[in-house]
């Protein structure tokens, strides 16, 4: 146990290490610890690229045709119109047409080498064995050149790129059947407190929520929970526990990181290993502590649910990117008038919950409850939440504000 603590569990927190500065601290104590798999294609949906990806071949690998009609030398259009149209013979399917010449083609068939653009179809009329070409067309018109898509060599993805769908179906269609992908961190979230039940409390209990959301919040981030029974306030129990899953690339426990009689986990950390941060300049949650026990990350989350959320998306989330040996992307954000004034306090880092709602053609931000860490509610009724940076003291009403959309995101 570190000097400072006997003196904390009397005084309380009299320094926040600011959110970005902890974040560093707990970067600086993570190393990578996940590996890499490869994958089929049908089975990388929501993985994480652990290997650059660059392009073999080209999308199209052949010049195709992008409307239905017919493959044409444009020269042979030019002056065509509605009053005056161009006359052409049909050539067989299978022929390279001859100057004056036309051949029937649909989107995605090869153009003939000779041709260099297709007439679409509603600007010709067919009749036996040529065509009459209303409207002229110009050297490469509706003919897909090759490359279009993608060119051969192209750099296409980075290492930690969250593959998507849609990137499955263009890795497809350059022939790529499997990729390197890293394999899921594992995290042991450890709910503690004497007072936590999983159903029907009595007075003075409390029903057990916060594990529940942080394993689920795992696996939303890709990665594999082990989502363990409470463990009670007492130190050797707490000691086993933390023991028990440093197997883990990251420990998380929820309740007893304050500086409480009955919060022992710093503690119990600090014997095993070391504290690196025990309270944060952020609200709601500043008595979260971030440790490190045998090369293993250990989140020490606070027990009030919305301060529990909170640093779970502020320091799990990036340690989940970090054991990868990735970074973690930014949070998608929207533009919205704020409705009502948020407050905050000068040196705290303040995540505000808003709904958010068109009014017109503007979107408005109305914060769901301005306090109270212990109202879950305030968070699973809110869109996202507005942050608040440590040199300010509120936002007024009517300021456009960027809400956070942290569900939405890996």
């Amino acid at each position: 146990m570190s000097d400072s603590e006997p003196d904390r569990k009397r005084s309380g927190f009299k320094h926040r290490t600011p959110v970005d500065e902890a974040r560093e601290r707990l970067r600086e104590a993570t190393s990578q610890t996940v590996g890499s798999t490869e994958l089929p294609l049908t089975q990388a949906d929501g993985k994480f690229l652990a290997e650059p990806v660059t392009a073999r071949r080209n999308v199209p690998h052949y010049r195709r045709a992008a409307m239905d009609g017919y493959a044409v030398r444009a020269a042979d259009t030019f002056g065509a119109s509605s009053r005056s149209p161009e006359l052409l013979r049909t050539a067989d399917r299978d022929a390279d047409p001859a100057p004056g010449e036309a051949v029937r083609v649909h989107t995605g068939s090869e153009v003939p080498e000779s041709c260099d653009a297709v007439v679409m179809i509603e600007d010709v009329d067919e009749v036996a064995g040529e065509i009459e070409v209303f409207d002229a067309v110009a050297e490469s018109e509706n003919v897909a050149p090759v490359g279009e898509d993608v060119e051969a060599g192209q750099a296409l993805y980075e290492p930690g790129h969250r593959l998507r769908p849609s990137d499955l179906g263009l890795l497809k269609s350059l022939a790529v059947d499997e990729v390197a992908v890293y394999d899921e961190p594992t995290v042991g979230v450890i709910p503690t407190g004497e007072e936590l039940v999983q159903h029907d409390p009595q007075p003075g209990e409390v029903i057990e929520t916060n594990g529940l959301t942080v394993s689920r919040l795992v696996s939303r981030w890709s990665g594999r929970t082990e989502y363990r029974n409470v463990v009670t306030d007492d130190f050797e129990s707490l000691r086993a526990a933390v023991q028990r899953d440093l197997t883990k690339d990251i420990v998380v426990t929820t309740g007893g990181s304050s500086v409480g009689e009955r919060d022992l986990i710093p503690e119990v950390v600090d014997e095993l290993g070391e504290v690196l941060v025990h309270g944060v300049g952020l609200k709601p949650g500043h008595p979260v502590a971030l440790g490190v026990v045998e090369e293993t990350p250990v989140l020490m989350l606070p027990g009030y649910p919305v301060a529990c959320i909170v640093n779970a998306v502020q320091f799990l989330r990036p340690a989940m990117h970090w054991v990868r040996g990735t970074s973690p992307p930014a949070h998608p954000t929207r533009q919205a008038r704020l409705d009502r004034k948020i407050a905050s306090e000068p040196g705290t880092r303040t995540f505000a919950r808003v709904r958010t709602g068109q009014e017109g053609e503007e979107l408005v931000a109305e914060p769901t409850r301005a306090k109270g860490s212990g109202v879950l509610s305030s968070v699973a009724l809110a869109d996202g939440w507005v942050v608040v940076p440590e040199p300010r003291e509120g936002i007024p009403e009517g300021e456009t504000v960027a809400v956070q959309h942290w569900e939405w995101s890996p």
